[in-house]
């Protein structure tokens, strides 16, 4: 059960069902929207509110009238507004300005010459004509205003108002003093600066200062504005703010609604969105996803922004019929390009997959490149290119580029004058100094490769030193070893000529032997590690059991493991184990193991020797006992002439190891050897054959 509401919560027709009730539910939201403005009529604010002296809606009644009575007041004097006292004196200055502007660019007559003030005086006087008619335009634009604002406040009859300046008078009532208006049900009184409202609860209306600002930019003391309310304009007013209180109550409970379902199903669509299960960690992009980023963003701002375009240029009273179809339209593309954003960013590519970040990638990686493996021609052009174009768009912070250009040049020159001390440091003699330059580019690169140089001169030196020495060991174990036999076949051969005893004789003889093929073997030794080491010798791949090969070899040196008290215990694969190499080479390196145990075994132990199948190779192991204290180090026991007991005791020639190596690596196998304490392992890696 809990698999399956898995596989439902992030099907994709359960995706697809939670969209469509998310675009149901934020077109119900934006509908809410639209019709809650039109039934509050732009006063949202009345869903909160209990008493009507406190709404914006009696105070844009308020404000309307007195707007209206206090600019007719300005208007009133006719003769004033055919002198043009009255017109906005920045709106003709704006005019003339405008004209003034013409006469610079365009006229003859401007003499750049003289003053401005002159130029000015000239050009009134050139296109005085013209002026007069910006301000005939204006005054008859104030003629037009002043006659619809006096016909539209004749019409009214209710609320009951008298408006006077001291000369001018406009009322739609007999009555000329504040006392009488103060007997009506609600009322506001306005003497200059003073101001008295009824009921009280109109001082706290927010919107107050509408009404307040109007008294105030008059500025005179014989400004006078009564203004009430009968019983029963209040009564249709406050029934009808009552009735679009409720409707628009009902529309923003229905807008809460929708929101909320609009929330949760987002939400839950952003959680499985990109997603198989609620533990998938991995994003699944769609084929949409292939659109920029940024790309993507500007769609969604185009939307947006058609959109309004499309209802501001419909208009409230049309757009309440057509806002569902629109917003369905347009949100569906919306939404399915805000998910395809919310796959990027859980997928962590938001930024890296912008169109924006893909062009400066390209360029950043185009100039690494040609910095990383391009000529210095090739950069120096870019750079005398690119910095003038650098200067040109930084023009505004011209002294912060020219600083980090002498920063970055004063760079590159310590890193020369580094490079210079350092290779005449490394000229005179010190190898072992290091150039050390941070960061990266041509003088890093070439640090480096001088380092490289020296690390080189130091390895070679090293390894001459250390070939002089293996030289010398080697001269020096090669002539103990051959001069031992040899002295004692110079002795016996002196005896033999001077004994007359046959029975001394044949003792003398058989020591003789015993020396000579002591020398043989090491002669045979020495030549066997010369050949190995070259690569001369012969190799013949084939398919070897490796298995019978070492079990048939333990049976040709039974008598040795025998004198020697050894016990030999063989681990291998139930299944057959073929290497491909050289029988007889892989046989003789095994036998130089072999015989490497015979000799420096400790008697009466145990060898154990054991075969692995490594996938690709075979491994075989030899694990013994040394008899004698292995103070050396693996690296050094694998070199010429070096034997386990370093009195060089015993009959080993110190090349047994090394031959086997050689044999082993020109099978394309490897030859190893490890020591723990007074454990000797051999390990011997060779390719496994392929059935193929």
């Amino acid at each position: 059960m809990d698999i399956r509401s898995k596989k439902f919560s992030h099907s994709m027709i359960t995706k697809l069902m939670v969209f469509i009730i998310m675009i149901a539910c934020f077109t119900g939201v934006i509908q809410a929207i639209v019709d809650l403005d039109d039934m509050a009529d732009g006063d949202v604010g009345m869903v909160f509110e209990d008493n009507y002296f406190l709404s914006k809606s009696f105070m844009r009644e308020s404000d309307n009238l007195m707007s209206d009575l206090t600019r007719l007041l300005k208007y009133k004097n006719e003769e004033n507004i055919l002198k043009g006292e009255t017109i906005s004196k920045e709106e003709l200055r704006n005019e003339v300005q405008d004209l003034y502007f013409n006469f610079q660019v365009d006229s003859k007559s401007y003499n750049p010459n003289l003053s401005e003030a002159e130029n000015y005086e000239k050009f009134k006087v050139e296109n005085a004509d013209k002026i007069a008619q910006v301000r005939d335009r204006l005054i008859k634009k104030d003629v037009r205003e002043f006659h619809l604002l006096e016909q539209n406040i004749q019409e009214v009859k209710d609320p009951v108002y008298y408006a006077s300046d001291g000369v001018n008078v406009y009322s739609n009532s007999m009555m000329k003093e504040k006392e009488p208006f103060k007997t009506y049900p609600s009322y506001m009184v306005f003497e200059g600066y003073n101001q008295e409202v009824y009921p009280k609860e109109i001082e706290a209306n927010k919107y107050l200062d509408w009404v307040t600002m109007q008294m105030d930019e008059m500025g005179s003391d014989n400004n006078k504005v009564y203004v009430a309310f009968s019983k029963d304009f209040l009564h249709s007013k406050i029934n009808a703010w009552k009735e679009n209180k409720g409707n628009a109550t009902k529309d923003f409970y229905r807008l809460l609604g929708f929101l909320a379902g609009f929330i949760l199903t987002f939400f839950y669509l952003i959680l499985v969105n990109g997603r198989k299960s609620f533990k998938d960690k991995e994003a699944h992009l769609h084929a949409l996803d292939k659109l920029y980023s940024d790309l993507n963003l500007l769609l969604c701002a185009g939307l947006i922004a058609l959109w309004v375009a499309i209802v501001d240029f419909v208009g409230l009273p049309t757009i309440i019929k057509w806002v569902t179809p629109i917003t369905i339209l347009f949100s569906v593309v919306f939404f399915v390009l805000i998910l395809s954003l919310v796959r990027h960013v859980k997928n962590g590519t938001l930024v890296r997959h912008s169109l924006i970040y893909q062009i400066i990638k390209g360029i950043v990686l185009f100039i690494r490149n040609v910095y990383d493996s391009g000529n210095v021609g090739v950069k120096t052009v870019l750079i005398v290119i690119g910095y003038p174009l650098l200067i040109a768009i930084t023009f505004f912070m011209f002294p912060i580029t020219i600083g980090v250009a002498a920063w970055f040049a004063l760079k590159k020159v310590k890193a020369f004058k580094a490079i210079k001390d350092g290779v005449e440091r490394i000229k005179n003699g010190e190898i072992h100094h290091s150039i050390d330059i941070d960061g990266k580019g041509e003088f890093a690169s070439l640090a480096a490769n001088i380092n490289s140089i020296t690390d080189g001169l130091k390895n070679a030196v090293d390894n001459e030193l250390k070939s002089e020495r293996l030289k010398t060991e080697l001269i020096t174990n090669v002539s103990h070893d051959i001069r031992t036999p040899l002295t004692s076949i110079i002795t016996y051969v002196d005896l033999l000529k001077k004994e007359k005893d046959p029975s001394k004789m044949e003792e003398y003889i058989a020591v003789l032997d015993q020396k000579s093929k002591r020398l043989k073997t090491l002669t045979d030794d020495l030549f066997d590690a010369a050949k190995a080491s070259s690569g001369n010798i012969p190799v013949q791949i084939e398919k070897i059991d490796i298995v019978s090969l070492i079990t048939q070899g333990l049976g040709e040196v039974s008598e040795k493991i025998e004198e020697q008290d050894l016990e030999f215990r063989l681990n291998n694969p139930n299944d057959k184990c073929y290497v491909a190499a050289d029988g007889k080479l892989v046989w003789r390196s095994i036998e130089n193991v072999l015989s490497n145990i015979f000799k420096y075994a400790l008697r009466g132990s145990r060898v154990y020797i054991n075969i692995e199948d490594l996938g690709t190779e075979i491994l075989v192991t030899f694990k013994n006992i040394s008899a004698y204290e292995l103070n050396i180090s693996a690296d050094e026991l694998m070199e010429r002439f070096k034997r386990g007991d370093e009195s060089r005791s015993s009959q080993g020639s110190g090349l047994g190891l090394s031959i086997a190596k050689s044999l082993i690596d020109i099978q394309q196998g490897k030859f190893l050897i490890q020591i723990d304490g007074d454990l000797f392992k051999t390990m011997i890696y060779l390719p496994k054959h392929s059935n193929e």
